[in-house]
């Protein structure tokens, strides 16, 4: 498969990343893995909340009552099992294997349509003191090389507020905890892609999508490789 980081192909030759079945193409997966992952559909097209098979192709609720700042989200996957496993691995280990391989699903899930779509990419960014105890940002990590495959500028956004951990809060908890949190340089081109690698309740790409807003972008959409279930929150 075509971007695949190479490094992760020599590590498991000829081996399914996920179950080590040998493998007859490219691909660093089988096709029975590949069609066992926690595929994120139906998905709202507005916010990217997991719906049921009832709603395929609708907005939920929450989004024609409020819409969200971003025009739409693409989340290819859903936060749980194998997935679940791979986000903490690369976001609390900082695992380039992990991540390369998150990498390589989010761009499989996209819609065809949107590697062309972004002007730029914006990454949701830490706050220094955060980055500096983590040792590790995964975002940005996961956005310079999205950036690179797409052939499109990354535009660093900055945390203004070292805001309190969003864990526990609630979806209107988080947004006050957000609110005016981020900054872009003005300039920005009309559209742009934020990305980040698990999305809760979106509030956090909420925020940064205001912000690039206000830095010139007509139009914003949220990429995450994961989205939370409302019932695991």
């Amino acid at each position: 498969m075509h971007g695949v980081d190479g490094w992760l192909r020599r590590a498991l030759p000829g081996r399914c990343v996920f179950c080590l079945a040998s493998l007859p193409g490219e691909a660093p997966w089988c096709a029975a893995c590949f069609a066992g992952l926690p595929w994120n559909r139906p998905a709202c097209d507005g916010c990217g909340e997991p719906q049921p098979s009832t709603q395929a192709g609708f907005r939920c609720g929450r989004c024609l009552r409020r819409p969200p700042a971003f025009d739409r989200a693409r989340v290819p996957l859903r936060y749980t099992n194998e997935v679940a496993g791979l986000v903490q691995r690369f976001k609390f280990e900082a695992s380039p294997r992990a991540g390369s391989l998150l990498l390589e699903l989010l761009m499989t899930g996209l819609t065809p349509d949107a590697p062309a779509w972004p002007e730029a990419l914006v990454a949701v960014p830490l706050h220094p003191r955060r980055a500096r105890e983590r040792g590790f940002d995964q975002a940005l990590w996961l956005s310079r090389r999205l950036a690179r495959r797409l052939g499109c500028p990354l535009v660093r956004a900055v945390r203004l507020r070292d805001t309190p951990s969003q864990r526990g809060l609630d979806r209107g908890e988080r947004r006050s905890n957000l609110r005016a949190a981020f900054g872009v340089s003005a300039g920005l081109p009309g559209r742009v892609a934020l990305v980040d690698d698990v999305m809760t309740t979106g509030a956090t790409l909420e925020a940064l999508a205001v912000a690039c807003r206000r830095a010139g972008a007509r139009e914003a959409e949220a990429w995450a490789v994961a989205r939370t279930p409302l019932h695991d929150r």
